[in-house]
């Protein structure tokens, strides 16, 4: 039995099919969990390399919604592909299956202990469960919240209208409602609820829970994985994307608009968002607003302090470059994206999971969704603005679209000036993993 393993995994097209299909269940896990297209490409390498199917007999092609597989030997090809049902946001399943290909390396793991790893993998998909993850959306709404300087009554007023909002959601999901309609409902939950606590007035900053209480459906790491999509040339895959955020974001807008108009509210275009103390309390609403974005997205509990960490970093020094050097909003956002992203290529190693882990939640907080939604909400309302409101709409649709090419970017600073070296480090531990199998079936 050992030794039918070893031949397995030494000789390439052994068992090929059953090989294509195990690569190709990796690589649908990752896109239906948040992976871009270019990491989803790197681990179909690596999982076929693990597989003893040398890379130049390997070819990929990746889309939003197919992934197609090819492997070819001196006198035959072989092509499978598979659909991507859904699309989510799953730390957990993507640092998962990374600590998982690697294991499966090191230790010579048969094709059926990978498969039953996969498995077991996919049981334990949500750490947290239904209500952690309503209480994270409700938090990651309450500290962006603070973060505009909201007050303390208005912290938990966002937090109460965002746990409406997601259950409205998720019941809409466990329903079979479609999916952008789903979103919509639970947007105008959500802001319907704040506009009538509003008229209560509880809070001295009665507007910002009315803007913060939808930001748990902010795509943002759609968005970012759109924008990485495209600078990696995966045009067809990071088009889709952008055009699939951006009916999500329409629909947010839209459960928001019929929201505000039912509760006569007139001004949402003209809340001030700037912050007040951004020394004082702005690292703790920053630390809440990431770490319950990283309840929303999964993360592993072990790295939750981490990410909250990253947050703190990457909102201070937004802000920082912002209010003090008098930066623009987009620059400063590049360069907080930017430090974190450096600081991960060193933490990965400390903490043994792959960068967009602790890079991405810790950046989802600097996501401009408030820009974006106002101006799909004033487009909604066209005929009834001012030139000087449309002007200010756009102006908001193109700051925030620059935004987000700003985090896409900082946050892929390690790969754009390091991808060689990060490369060639992980194909030498590849090797090296790899190393004793092959030495074993040449003796």
């Amino acid at each position: 039995m050992e030794q039918s393993k070893e031949h397995v995994l030494t000789h390439a097209f052994s068992q090929v099919i059953y090989k294509m299909h195990l690569i190709l269940r990796v690589a649908r896990i990752l896109m239906e969990n948040g992976a871009d297209s270019d990491r989803t490409a790197q681990y179909i390498m690596r999982t076929a390399a693990y597989m003893g199917i040398p890379p130049e007999n390997v070819s990929c092609h990746i889309s939003y919604t197919t992934i197609m597989l090819n492997i070819k030997d001196e006198e035959r090809t072989y092509t499978r592909f598979s659909k991507c049902r859904t699309h989510r946001v799953n730390m957990f399943l993507l640092s998962g299956v990374s600590r998982m290909i690697w294991r499966a390396m090191r230790d010579a793991w048969s094709l059926e202990v990978f498969e039953q790893g996969l498995d077991k993998l996919l049981l334990r998909a949500n750490p947290y469960g239904s209500f952690m993850t309503a209480l994270g959306a409700s938090f990651a709404c309450a500290g962006s919240c603070a973060l505009f300087g909201c007050d303390l009554p208005a912290f938990f007023i966002t937090a109460f209208c965002a746990f409406l909002g997601f259950y409205a959601r998720r019941f809409c999901n466990e329903n079979g409602f479609n999916g952008y309609a789903g979103i919509a409902i639970a947007a105008f939950t959500a802001t319907f609820a704040a506009v009538l606590l509003e008229n209560l007035h509880l809070s001295h900053t009665p507007m910002l829970p009315i803007v913060a209480c939808t930001l748990f459906i902010v795509p943002g790491v759609p968005l970012i994985n759109a924008a990485n999509d495209l600078l990696n040339h995966f045009i067809t895959s990071g088009m889709t994307r952008a055009f699939d955020t951006l009916l999500i974001v329409g629909s947010v807008a839209f459960g928001m608009a019929v929201a505000l108009r039912l509760g006569y509210i007139t001004e949402f275009a003209a809340v001030n968002l700037s912050p007040g103390e951004i020394y004082l309390y702005h690292p703790l609403a920053a630390a809440v607003a990431a770490g319950g974005f990283s309840m929303i997205f999964n993360v592993p509990k072990r790295l939750l302090w981490v990410v909250c960490i990253g947050g703190i970093i990457t909102i201070l020094l937004r802000n920082i470059c912002m209010f003090e050097f008098g930066m623009s909003q987009a620059a400063g956002t590049f360069l907080g994206s930017a430090v974190v992203g450096v600081i991960a290529l060193q933490a990965i190693h400390w903490f043994h999971t792959p960068n967009i882990v602790l890079t991405i939640p810790s950046a989802i907080p600097l996501v401009p969704g408030i820009l974006l939604y106002r101006f799909f909400v004033t487009l909604l309302d066209i005929n009834n603005v001012s030139a000087e409101a449309l002007l200010n709409a756009m102006r908001n649709g193109i700051e925030g679209a620059t935004i987000i090419i700003g985090i896409a970017v900082g946050v892929a600073i390690p790969s754009i000036f390091w991808s060689r070296q990060i490369q060639r480090n992980k194909n030498n531990q590849q090797k090296k993993l790899l190393a004793s199998r092959f030495v074993d079936q040449e003796d």
